[in-house]
């Protein structure tokens, strides 16, 4: 890679978005904050309008993002529309990028799949890194999420992660911040469907679930559901959290799939994510991640 391009990426340096839902959305509008010039495609007519709206420059197509771009980011919902955007459609991202460009995924994509596709990239004399992101939707418009990096160019893009997380953290050789997303994501959704578990017998017992949180949060059982999901979310049946039960069962099964194809002994990941995908082909695809509360109710009806 040529001097130049290892400069980092800096405003008003062009960015590409591809993806412009609930977190992309947000984290394009921390980016023209910062004062890079944003371009950005989503299929929904509604994103681009917003989009628009916060000062970015809307596209048709996702090859658009990338004419003349520095940088190009990802936020799609698997690695497999991030292959299909970069490599397969009629304009791919790999003849759309400008030599020395990079790509940014900043997806929950699969660890694997991701130093395949940094293979096919170095190939053509275009860099990629693996971002992905902890920290959900507030975190997002607030500029405040966590940024994992795999791959050397961490330095090369930092100024632009900086406008978008406030704990950047690099994980090592490229594909390593995938992996780490994914068991992040494994050990939050263990901890989601202890927690309910746990509430719902104590219920039964008597005990008050809105004192068991207490109780929780200042003892040993402490975790992100305890701290953050179940007064706001579950113990009023809201199960409005913003975060899709089938993008936190594809989470499980990456890192499932990671510790089998290292021939990693991994039952309990096995049972959690066997026990999410029972879940979401009970409650559907729509359903929110917290609503593992509501589906151990029905199995407790079911069982009476």
């Amino acid at each position: 890679m040529a001097a130049a391009d290892s400069r980092p990426i800096a405003p008003p340096a062009r960015i590409g978005l591809i993806g412009l839902g609930r977190m992309g959305l947000p984290m394009g509008r921390r980016l023209i904050a910062a004062g890079f010039a944003v371009r950005g495609h989503d299929p929904a007519e509604r994103a681009l309008a917003a989009f628009a709206e916060a000062g970015g420059t809307p596209c048709a197509a996702a090859a658009e993002t990338a004419a003349e771009a520095d940088a190009v980011i990802t936020m799609l919902p698997d690695g497999a529309a991030v292959a299909r955007v970069a490599l397969e459609q009629e304009a791919p991202l790999i003849r759309a990028m400008r030599p020395g460009a990079v790509l940014i995924d900043m997806s929950s994509s699969a660890p694997l799949s991701t130093r395949r596709l940094g293979e096919r990239f170095a190939e053509a004399g275009l860099a990629l890194a693996d971002a992905p992101v902890s920290g959900g939707v507030k975190k997002a418009e607030a500029g405040t999420l966590s940024i994992m990096v795999g791959g050397p160019l961490l330095e090369r893009i930092r100024p632009l992660l900086e406008a978008m997380g406030s704990a950047i953290f690099e994980t090592g050789p490229l594909g390593s911040a995938h992996a780490m997303k994914a068991l992040n994501n494994y050990v939050s959704a263990a901890g989601l469907i202890a927690t309910c578990e746990a509430l719902q017998v104590g219920a039964a017992f008597g005990l008050d679930p809105a004192v068991m949180t207490d109780i929780l949060n200042v003892s040993t059982g402490r975790n992100n559901t305890t701290e953050n999901k179940l007064k706001p979310f579950i113990l009023p049946e809201t199960y409005d959290s913003g975060f899709g039960l089938a993008l936190m069962t594809k989470d499980i099964g990456i890192a499932v799939d990671l510790a089998d194809a290292l021939e990693r002994p991994a039952p309990f990941s096995h049972a959690v994510v066997g026990f999410a995908r029972e879940a979401l082909a009970r409650l559907g695809q729509e359903a929110d991640h917290t609503e593992v509360d509501r589906y151990l109710k029905l199995l407790a009806a079911q069982d009476r």
